[in-house]
């Protein structure tokens, strides 16, 4: 299908989770989840699944849950990225739009990064977006594996 083809409501279903995706990554690069913030309502649900914890133990539980966040948060993200691209270029390959994917998700890492070192609280770090890419490579080469053993034709876009 050309571009000039495709109605309002195609540009929607291929764009509109990479806009909600980015706008969760906006709400939680305000104060309201600075690791202070968190820590409270996180260590709550933590000690219900899994009993009373220490203050030394809960710093790095902590730290490691919101790293994980980090990775796993931008790993959807550039799967929404990955999606879009693969339904807007219908002639690419997988490594096209994953690259394009990554390079939409380090865009979107590096803005939120430099936004936190504006704001009391927060600190934007290179090595978040490092791990945010991280998680946007590992959970597109789980997708590409994936569809290299079950869709093989798809990924090769065979009509």
């Amino acid at each position: 299908m050309s571009n000039s083809r495709r109605g309002a409501g195609f540009w929607l279903r291929a764009w509109l989770p990479v806009v909600l995706g980015i706008g969760v990554i906006v709400l939680e690069s305000t104060t309201l989840f600075s690791s202070q913030r968190t820590s409270g309502p996180l260590r709550t649900l933590y000690q219900a699944l899994f009993g009373p914890v220490g203050d030394l133990d809960w710093n790095t539980i902590h730290f490691y849950m919101r790293k994980s966040g980090h990775f796993l948060g931008y790993g959807l993200l550039a799967l929404a990225w990955l999606r879009a691209w693969w339904m807007t270029l219908p002639k690419s390959v997988f490594l096209t739009d994953a690259v394009l994917a990554l390079l939409g998700t380090a865009m979107t890492a590096s803005a939120d990064e430099l936004h936190q070192t504006f704001l009391p609280g927060r600190t934007g770090t290179p090595w978040d977006v490092l791990i945010d890419c991280s998680g946007a490579i590992t959970l597109q080469l789980l997708v590409y594996v994936s569809m290299r053993i079950f869709k093989p034709k798809r990924l090769a876009r065979v009509t």
